[in-house]
């Protein structure tokens, strides 16, 4: 695979496929199972030779662990990392290897962005499998996951280059959401909000998620369908997103979106740079018989002046100049459902209504709207009262001396350090804690298929060149991470500062005793 010269049109380094193994299995017509490919402008027999050198090691591979999926290959020069999103449906992430220090990534963490591509389309779209059987020749599918797979991208632009998630990104966690934490007064003033809500509605199976800032306050979503809505509502209908632009896409902070953004027409391309908006001509994203809705586009989303959200991505109302009201699909139920986001200050609160409660679409949306202002004002603005006065700021979660990162495996949570903290952590740390989270993740690929084994405990200790100790202890669902930089050399104080922060801010839930 000649990447280096492939990727001139393209991100240096990174090339990702998505295809279909039930397709083109006949010879002449191997063209139909390529579904998506970055970059789009390779010709068809170089995305033919990666996507079939990826469809090989799926086969052979399986010979030998046929309920184990493919889920790495490294090679000399690549990392082939494999996901199935579906059965059949594969994504593929192939990465350069480099000798610089900042391309190092945990696989991992590349994988997880697969999952969030997909499991975001799926949010919006529904199963790939059942568009393609909706349209079996591939041009419906291929419209929508080609601007949808570049809008998503376009959150790791950084001037020209796509950055991947690197070793500085190892006290994050992906796929999980971050939680607020409330006192008992202004939890009971959420669980009255949300009881409002969902029955001012006037449906019968409604949900709803509240944000406070960029955290998770309430859900009465599935744990699968809060982490979606989570991170596009960080993304896209936070605070900080509407007044900034800011690109923080799930676990991904890089600050303000590229000055280069430029937002057209409701259905044309969004130009983030050539190389990623521009299209060639042999891409199948150019088809304009689609009509097809770009809910990850910058900057098209606004506050209204009843205080909803409002957007025109998907299209007005058929003979109206009234922008229709944002769809998703649920993967828990399958329901479609409208969403509407209503905001006051830093409180963010989606509410999903079924369509099929609706029965005079945005007639109806607006009946509904017009009952949660009239019911829940009041306790909105008490909530958000409430919220800002125990508000720590950015730095709430800080603890001096501490870099951590906390994980609840079984509830989908995570809590970190502040970013603007772990910048202040060296190099060497940061490169020695992935390279720890590396083992805990392999090790955990091991225990995954072996049930004796599933409920394991693991502590790892590691003391780095620059003076600092990483550690890394798992139990019972629960991953803690930790950085002392500047420690005392020896093991039994970083293991006395490891319980100490595990007996006050974790319950003891890490401790030995």
């Amino acid at each position: 695979m000649g990447m280096a010269t492939a990727n001139s049109g393209g991100s240096e380094g990174m090339e990702l496929c998505i295809f279909d193994l039930r397709r083109g299995q006949q010879e002449g017509q191997e063209l139909d199972k390529i579904l998506f490919f970055f970059p789009a402008d390779l010709p068809f027999s170089t995305q033919l030779s990666v996507i079939g050198l990826s469809e090989g090691l799926i086969t052979f591979t399986r010979i030998f662990s046929p309920e184990a999926a493919c889920e790495l290959i490294e090679a000399e020069r690549h990392s082939h990392v494999f996901y199935e999103a579906e059965p059949d449906i594969w994504m593929v992430m192939v990465v350069e290897k480099s000798k610089e220090a900042e391309a190092i990534w945990r696989i991992d963490a590349l994988r997880e962005v697969l999952k969030e591509i997909h499991s975001l389309f799926m949010m919006f779209y529904g199963p790939v499998r059942e568009m393609l059987e909706k349209d079996p020749s591939g041009g419906l599918t291929r419209a929508h996951l080609y601007p949808f797979v570049m809008d998503y991208l376009s959150d790791f632009l950084v001037g020209k280059k796509t950055q991947l998630p690197s070793f500085r990104d190892c006290l994050k966690e992906f796929g999980t959401v971050q939680m607020l934490t409330v006192g008992r007064e202004a939890a009971i003033e959420v669980q009255s909000l949300v009881r409002v809500l969902e029955s001012g509605a006037g449906a019968t199976h409604c949900y709803s998620l509240i944000l406070f800032q960029d955290l998770l306050v309430s859900t009465t979503l599935s744990p699968d369908d809060t982490i979606n809505l989570f991170a596009y509502a960080v993304q896209r209908l936070s605070p900080r997103a509407l007044s900034s632009g800011a690109s923080s896409w799930s676990y991904l902070r890089r600050g303000s979106t590229p000055s280069h953004v430029v937002v057209g027409p409701t259905f044309a391309t969004v130009s983030v740079s050539d190389q990623f908006h521009h299209l060639p001509a042999n891409s199948p994203s150019q088809d304009n018989s689609y009509h097809v809705k770009r809910p990850l586009q910058h900057n098209r989303w606004s506050k209204g002046k009843d205080g909803f959200l409002v957007t025109d991505i998907w299209g007005t109302e058929t003979g109206s100049l009234i922008p229709s009201t944002p769809t998703i699909w649920l993967q828990q139920t399958g329901e479609r459902m409208y969403l509407c986001a209503y905001q006051y200050k830093s409180l963010t609160l989606i509410l999903l209504v079924p369509l099929s409660s609706i029965l005079n679409g945005e007639q109806g949306v607006s009946l509904v709207k017009q009952q949660v202002l009239e019911n829940a004002s009041l306790k909105i603005l008490r909530v958000e009262e409430k919220l800002s006065k125990g508000w720590g700021g950015e730095n709430a979660y800080h603890v001096s001396g501490y870099r951590y990162l906390l994980i609840d495996d079984d509830r989908n949570v995570s809590r970190a350090s502040p970013p603007a903290k772990v910048t202040t952590l060296a190099k060497e740390s940061l490169f020695a804690m992935s390279k720890l989270r590396e083992e805990v993740d392999l090790e955990k690929s091991r225990s995954k298929w072996d049930n004796a084994d599933r409920d394991k405990d693991l502590e790892i200790c590691i003391r780095v060149k620059n003076n600092a100790w990483v550690i890394a202890r798992t139990t019972r669902g629960k991953e803690l991470y930790m950085v002392l930089e500047r420690a005392n050399e020896t093991l039994l104080y970083a293991s006395d500062a490891f319980e100490k922060f595990s007996d006050r801010y974790c319950g003891g839930a890490f401790s030995l005793d």
